[in-house]
Order: structure tokens, then sequence, then C-alpha cells
């Protein structure tokens, strides 16, 4: 299943799941206040206080988390831009068809690199175009290494090598960066403290006969809603909040390329 899909359902579940949690709670409040009069909710207030401090808590470590981990992978094509930008550049310094070779190299190695971040949500395609991208990699550095040890005209292997290396390091960088993410046992962690927050929630509203429609849906709606930024943060190439303008850079590189 998409991974954004099963944002989309995890959030909606917590919002359905935080309707029901805050009734029972109510319902359940209610009740002990029939049997236990004043004295219901006395002494809640610390433990009701540690739970919603906690909830927060951990809702500010995964939105801190997200927009840091979104802030690195953008600042990643920002650097990976630059290197390919500064290795195409070096590649003047070769000569006849070792110049030729290498800047077709590069080439379809920025083809492929557009080609691998555009649809990331075929899982197959993803791996095949990672397996072209190794490929290509391994073919322009052979090739470089190969032309540095023809001409030896002009200090090459300290010129046109080092960017390449960069080039290719920073590529790896933003691929295992988009693989970070917090444990799945985070969020499962966090939709069960929002759960148990609703319920308190519900109990602390017993005193009143009927419960407000509006703190109901208005509380279920921003927390399910909070949760659903998180996630769709965390993957910036699959859902509303996305990464996808930074590689307008790549592209006009690549149009200077022909």
């Amino acid at each position: 299943m998409d991974k954004i899909l099963i944002s989309a359902v995890f959030a909606a579940t917590l919002f359905a799941g935080l309707l029901v949690c805050l009734r029972l709670g109510w319902m359940i409040g209610r009740r002990r206040s029939l049997t236990a009069g004043e004295d219901a909710q006395a002494g809640l207030g610390a433990i009701d206080g540690s739970v919603f401090g906690l909830m927060g808590l951990l809702i500010a470590f995964t939105f801190t988390g997200a927009a840091n981990r979104f802030h690195d992978r953008r600042e990643l094509i920002t650097q990976h831009t630059n290197a390919i930008g500064t290795a195409w550049l070096r590649l003047d310094l070769l000569t006849g068809n070792d110049r030729d070779k290498a800047r077709d190299g590069f080439r379809r190695y920025l083809d492929t690199v557009l080609e691998t971040t555009r649809d990331v949500s075929d899982t197959k395609a993803s791996i095949a175009g990672l397996a072209r991208l190794n490929a290509i990699q391994q073919e322009i550095w052979d090739h470089l290494v190969d032309a540095t040890k023809r001409d030896r005209s002009l200090p090459l292997a300290q010129t046109v090598l080092p960017p390449a290396n960069e080039m290719f390091d920073l590529g790896n960088s933003r691929i295992l960066a988009s693989r970070q993410h917090p444990p799945v046992a985070v969020f499962a962690m966090l939709g069960a403290l929002v759960l148990v927050s609703g319920l308190f929630a519900g109990f602390g509203m017993a005193k009143c006969e009927r419960q407000s429609p509006l703190h109901v849906l208005g509380f279920a709606a921003i927390m399910a809603l909070s949760i659903y930024l998180i996630l769709d943060i965390e993957y910036p190439r699959l859902g509303f909040v996305r990464i996808d303008a930074f590689d307008q850079a790549l592209i006009e590189l690549r149009a200077t390329m022909n």
C-alpha cells in the first residue's frame, strides 16, 4: 500500500478513535459522578497532566525530527546540484573523445537521478533506477580514472576525480537520507497516547450533562490533522508537502549540458 495512503488511513483511524474515546471517557465519567459525586475527579489532575504532557512532548519530538529531515534533504539537493555542476566544468580539462564520453555519462547520470526521484511510489521502478544509477556511476568513474592515467600533461587526477567523487557521495547521501524515518513503534506510541488523551479528556468533560460537539470534533480533527502533517513531511515526495520544487535546479543544470 502507498505510504501516503497509509498515512491518511492512520489519521482517519485516529480521528474516528478519538471520537469514540471522547464519548467513552465521558460516559465513564458520568457513571463515576453518579456514584462518587463531587469527588469523582479528585486527584486525577496530575495523571491527566502527565499524559497530556507526554503526548505533547512526543508530538513535538516527531514534528521537529520530520522538519529537520525535510530541511536536510533540501540541503542535500542543493549540494548535489553544485557538485554535479563543478564536476561537469572540470570535464573541460579532458580532450577529444575522453571529454565527449565523460559528458555523455554525466548526462545519463543526471537523467537517471531525475527519473529515479520523480516518482518514488513505485518501489520496483525505484530499485531498478538505483541499479542503473550505480552502473552509470561506475562507468563514469572507470572512464575518468582511465583518462587520467593516459593523459599526464595536467594533474587531471587531482582536478577531475575529487569533484566526481563528491558528486557520487552526495548522490548516495540523498538516497540514504530518503530512507531515514522514525521507527514504526514511535508512531504507534504516539497514536496510543493520542487515544488515551482523548479518553481522559472525555472523562474530564463528565461534569456536563452533554458534550460540546464543537470541542469534541475540533479536538479530534486537530489531533488527526497534526499527525497526518507529521507523516506528510516525513515523506516529502508522496504527499502535499513536497520537495520536488528543489529538483528544478537539477533540471536547469541538465538544460545547460546539451
